[in-house]
Order: structure tokens, then sequence, then C-alpha cells
């Protein structure tokens, strides 16, 4: 194995509270009172223009759903500017032990690049991070394998040099379709997906670290 793949939010980053936080702002001036169950089943893991989407039409909004993804990607970057989203417990530790064991890393989101940069910025892991795909970089974002078929592309790699780290059904779906091994490590939001098509299930980072990148 070559590289390690890893998607950000929920993955790298603790950041679907606060996009449910973000979401709740922009539904409320239309009486939509967001629910933890909706936003799980439906929203967590999934690109903002296809969650606009989704909540136009579950909600009938009077409100296109290109006006309604500007409104959430202009609330996620006034938080971004202010300070980057906190890194999932074991993050840290699981990026630099990856790096030492000599694999290549790559970020693979459905989120924005802005995102991505202010935790490479941040964190100080110019070093670490070799490659990012965003959505921004696809034309299709996940669930679809577009943004992993990218970076393969763009790392100069094969499917079986590589592996990928998700933490939705969402993202599970996109890494696979791509010929990716990958492993899912759920977060609150996410521990009803199904998680089936994994090559393995666990419960953090740092259990994921210790059982298959220390052994290496």
């Amino acid at each position: 194995m070559k590289a390690i793949l890893f998607d950000h939010d929920g993955t790298l980053i603790n950041s679907e509270a606060v996009h449910f936080a973000l979401w709740q702002q922009v539904l409320n001036p239309f009486n939509v009172a967001l629910t933890e169950q909706y936003y799980n089943s439906v929203m967590a893991g999934i690109p903002v223009p296809q969650n606009a989407i989704d909540a136009v039409r579950d909600f009938n909004l009077p409100i296109t759903a290109k006006d309604l993804a500007e409104s959430k990607q202009l609330l996620t970057k006034e938080h971004l500017m202010k300070a980057p989203f906190p890194l999932m417990p074991g993050a840290d530790e699981t990026l630099k032990r990856c790096k030492e064991k000599g694999l290549r890393i790559a970020i693979v989101t459905g989120g924005s690049r802005l995102s991505v940069m202010r935790t490479i910025e941040c964190y100080g892991y110019e070093e670490i991070i070799e490659c990012v795909v965003a959505v921004e970089d696809v034309e299709h974002s996940k669930p679809a394998p577009d943004c992993y078929l990218k970076a393969l592309q763009e790392m100069g790699i094969s499917a079986s040099e590589a592996m990928a780290v998700e933490d939705t059904e969402h993202g599970l779906k996109a890494a696979v379709t791509a010929g990716l091994r990958c492993v899912a490590i759920p977060t609150i939001q996410s521990e009803s997906h199904d998680f089936s098509a994994a090559s393995a299930r666990f419960a953090s980072l740092t259990d994921w670290v210790s059982a298959e990148i220390t052994p290496l």
C-alpha cells in the first residue's frame, strides 16, 4: 500500500455538529425546525448543493436550491474565517503516524477546498497532505466516485495501491465504486448508516491505526 485517502468532514475534522447548526440557521427564516434525525439521515456526508436540493424539495421552500446553497456556503465561510473546524480525536496522531510509515496522504472531500486548506494551514499539515480533491474539483461529488478517481489520477497510483477512510455511507460508496478498499469510522451522526461494503469498521481513528497502520 502506498497511500491513504482520507475523507475530511467527520473523519479528520469534527464538523458535522457545526454544519447542523449552520443549516438550522439557514432554514430558520423559512420556519423549518431542522431535526438531528433528518440531518443525520439525509444531509450528513453529502455536499451542500445536494443538501439544498433535498431541503427545497422536502420542505417545499420558496427559494431555489442554488440560492439556498449559497446562503449555507456563506455562513460556513464566515465560520472558517474565524477558526478552522476542530480535529477529530486522534486525527493529528493518525496523520503523523501514516507519514512516518512512508504513506502518501490525500484528503478527498465532498466539502469545500477552503475548509480543507484551513485545516492544513492552521494545523501545520503542509508537509503531510500531498493532494486535495474538493467539491469544486469534480462535476459529480460523493456518492459518485469522481473525487476518488481524480485523487488517484493526480497521485499517479491505482486503486489497488491505496485505501480510503470514511465516516458515512455516501463516502463509502464513492470510495468502493472507485475500486478502493475503505474502512469505516462512523460518527454519532452516521452510526446508523449501512457500512456493509466497508473492509472493516472501527470505533476511532486510533483503533484503526493500531490495527492496520502500526503493524506495517
